[in-house]
């Protein structure tokens, strides 16, 4: 199985101008650094989906949205549903990002309808889960995680679990520079899989890719992803310079 390195680009590149330029500067340091490397998805701004797929979707590389709706169309302003980026080209599609959680009081519920959601439409869901500092302290972080993905994958059936990559992603590392050890993120993903292979068996369990995020760059690498043999990473602020991101898809492709 190929590692995954999930490039997080926020809402940012608020230009033609300047997503033109990102997208040439990572064709370029693809073809040098990271070709026939990690699988790697990109999740721009829902305005640059398009020109990102068109531009840079071939074997190596897909594109995913940033969030999604969980119903297929109608009266939601504001809002876009998984069939439409599923048709735009995209493969991917983040969901339950901390931000969102914090900003949008997305609920664990909330994400179980996305999560259906974008299954039905065969999109794959890179799910995000993690504790805030107050629980870690609290000695909570098992208990939070358990109970996010207990209610995150309510009604998920088994024939769809393995089209479920889940990003362990420690609200009080989004952001900042503090990492949680190796052991610490390794506790976490032993959790995780714990809890898939009591829900869903071993077989299935092991098939589910579980990555890391938070504050990941070239230099910690190794300790969030190498060490804890996570099965890649979501990369945020580091995924705006495309030299930085594909030096993290080399050293982990």
């Amino acid at each position: 199985m190929k590692k995954l390195v999930v490039g997080n680009l926020k809402m940012n590149l608020l230009t033609v101008a300047e997503r033109d330029r990102y997208l040439e500067s990572f064709q370029r340091d693809f073809e040098k650094k990271a070709k026939n490397s990690a699988e790697i998805v990109l999740c721009p701004p829902a305005v640059h989906l398009e020109k990102f797929v068109e531009t840079l979707a071939q074997e190596n590389i897909f594109v995913g949205a940033q969030n999604i709706f969980w119903e297929e169309r109608g009266s939601f302003t504001g809002e876009i549903s998984s069939l439409m980026v599923k048709n735009i080209g995209c493969k991917y599609a983040i969901i339950g990002h901390s931000e969102r959680r914090k900003y949008f009081a997305e609920s664990n519920e909330d994400i179980n309808a996305k999560i259906k959601s974008a299954l039905k439409d065969n999109l794959i869901p890179i799910v995000c889960i993690g504790e805030s500092q107050t629980e870690r302290k609290n000695g909570e972080t098992a208990e939070v995680i358990m109970a996010q993905l207990n209610q995150s994958l309510s009604d998920v059936p088994i024939s769809k679990i393995t089209e479920i990559v889940f990003a362990y992603e420690p609200i009080w590392a989004v952001g900042s520079d503090a990492i949680p050890t190796s052991d610490e993120i390794l506790e976490v993903k032993i959790t995780i899989r714990k809890l898939l292979v009591e829900k869903y068996g071993a077989s299935a369990a092991e098939k589910v890719r579980i990555l890391y995020g938070g504050s990941v760059n070239s230099k910690n690498v190794a300790q969030v992803c190498v060490e804890p043999q996570m099965d890649g990473v979501l990369v945020g602020r580091e995924s705006l310079i495309p030299n930085e991101f594909l030096k993290i898809v080399s050293l982990i492709g």
